[in-house]
């Protein structure tokens, strides 16, 4: 099966969208994938500011998108935009870093104005970074995304079985099974 890196773009440590990720990591684990995930808040912001390419944590980011088959960007969407710490990643990166890559690209944000910041703002610096296939992203509501006392995410029924499709489409794309494994007793 494929190897998948799950990144998250979101700067806070309470992310909806990076919670989102992980639920997304599940379900590609179960498809057979092996998945690890960098959430881009974790890198150092003077790395990352400064425009650090050597600095370690930089060259294990960009060893970790190299090694991937397939990379799914995920990103709060702040005024009509993804966000700023993910650009400054991206911009750290190599060129061409997702060519051969299929690459789902997810959005979270608090209205349905930012629904086409995936297509009119994340899609092309994707597609400029050769990526190979970028399939169709997804774009969730935050108001669809609740999370508990204890951490767990729980998504409003009708976003969950769109987003399953979503990942379910992206397992097909990247050559893996389209359902879900049983769990065994």
């Amino acid at each position: 099966m494929a190897t998948v890196l799950s990144v998250s773009g979101s700067p806070s440590a309470t992310s909806r969208t990076a919670r989102l990720l992980r639920h997304f990591d599940a379900r590609l684990t179960s498809h057979g994938h092996q998945v690890s995930a960098l959430d881009v808040r974790t890198l150092p912001a003077d790395a990352l500011l400064g425009a650090d390419f050597g600095h370690p944590a930089i060259a294990a980011a960009t060893a970790q998108f190299a090694q991937a088959d397939g990379v799914v960007i995920g990103t709060p969407i702040y005024k009509a935009a993804y966000s700023g710490l993910l650009k400054s990643l991206l911009d750290l990166l190599p060129q061409y870093a997702l060519a051969g890559k299929t690459v789902l690209p997810l959005a979270t944000g608090g209205t349905t104005a930012h629904v086409l910041a995936i297509d009119y703002a994340l899609r092309p610096v994707l597609s400029s970074m050769g990526a190979t296939h970028i399939v169709p992203g997804w774009f969730t509501l935050d108001s669809d995304l609740t999370v508990g006392d204890d951490g767990a995410l729980t998504i409003a029924p009708g976003s969950a079985r769109a987003l399953e499709q979503v990942v379910d489409q992206f397992s097909a794309a990247l050559g893996g099974r389209t359902t879900v494994l049983a769990a065994t007793g």
